[in-house]
């Protein structure tokens, strides 16, 4: 996966997050997508994360990945 350093990630636009209103699961590239939704599903599982929210960063992740 492409590094993503903070200066980077401060400077991404809200859009190009899973979930913008907290700035989480950043996905400037597909590398990054691919990861949001595998972190987003790990964390449903431990209880940290809604099924809708992770639904929303799999809808993301899915259009910056071109599916």
């Amino acid at each position: 996966m492409a590094e993503l350093t903070e200066k980077k990630r401060d400077s991404l636009k809200s859009s190009q997050y899973g979930l913008p209103e907290e700035r989480k699961y950043p996905m400037p590239d597909k590398s990054h997508a691919r990861n949001a939704k595998a972190r987003a599903s790990q964390q449903v599982k431990k209880g940290n994360l809604t099924k809708a929210e992770e639904t929303k960063i799999d809808r993301k992740a899915d259009r910056v990945l071109g599916k």
